[in-house]
């Protein structure tokens, strides 16, 4: 069996990644050999190397993109990075239904140390890394290729408010925070607000709910969850340089952004 026959067999089998070991595991010649068809067919744009040992399939039905839905590699690539991990921020939203940006690049959410971004052939992926691992709030989707890990909606909003700078600023995430509140429910905020550390995070939200839907059952939530304990004032925007000012809310918010929904 040579390389492009293997890929029909992974192909067949849903399989949209293989790694080094794999290869020669599978196919009964030198390393040399191998290397030359892997040349060969990264040439041809038939396969990304993806990492170092880590290899993508385009099939045809993807060769005009140049580049596979993240959800079909995304899990085994983490497998073989013995990593934790998550679609998180925008690549979460567009599987909660939340499309609004069509983003150039995928998000993933993993634990540290930092792992570098991807820029390969089209594929652009950016790493963010946690010190704090979340102890609920992600969920396994099925895709062609298996199951693989994604935040689920309450998560996602709360990602994009903490990493808010990463993903464009307040204003670019603000429709799509919109779009993720259909989709979440008390059970989930009360899931969240179990284990999660941003006290600063959670007034932001609660701030933006009232902003975005001021009869949403979930502010009383999380209002009360931080009625519990002490929480001080913070800023909205938190590109910003200056420290918080004075705040008219009960969120302890200095609203120093005029916020704009593009919806």
């Amino acid at each position: 069996m040579d390389l492009s026959e293997y890929i029909k067999v992974c192909q067949s089998k849903e399989v949209y990644s293989f790694t080094w070991d794999e290869l020669l595991g599978s196919i009964d010649k030198p390393a040399s050999a191998l290397k030359k068809e892997l040349t060969y067919l990264t040439a041809k744009k038939e396969i990304i190397a993806l990492r170092q040992n880590f290899y993508l399939i385009i099939p045809p039905r993807y060769a005009t993109q140049g580049k596979l839905p993240i959800q079909l590699y995304v899990h085994k690539l983490f497998v073989y990075l013995n990593r934790r991990y998550y679609l998180g921020g925008y690549s979460a939203a567009k599987f909660h239904g939340a499309a609004h940006q069509q983003i150039q690049k995928e998000y993933v959410i993993t634990e540290k140390p930092a792992l570098l971004p991807i820029s390969k052939e089209g594929t652009i992926i950016k790493f963010i890394s946690l010190s704090n691992w979340p102890k609920s709030n992600i969920l396994k989707k099925k895709s062609d290729a298996g199951y693989f890990n994604v935040s689920d909606p309450i998560l996602t909003i709360t990602d994009l408010i903490y990493h808010q700078t990463k993903f464009g600023g307040l204003n670019r995430i603000l429709a799509n925070i919109e779009e993720l509140l259909e989709e979440v429910n008390q059970a989930d905020l009360e899931s969240l607000l179990k284990w999660y550390p941003h006290t600063s995070v959670l007034q932001r939200l609660g701030y933006l709910i009232e902003f975005i839907e001021p009869e949403s059952n979930l502010l009383k939530t999380i209002y009360d969850f931080l009625n519990n304990g002490r929480f001080y004032p913070v800023l909205l925007d938190i590109n910003a340089k200056n420290k918080p000012g004075s705040v008219d809310n009960r969120w302890k918010v200095d609203v120093n952004i005029k916020l704009e929904s593009d919806i």
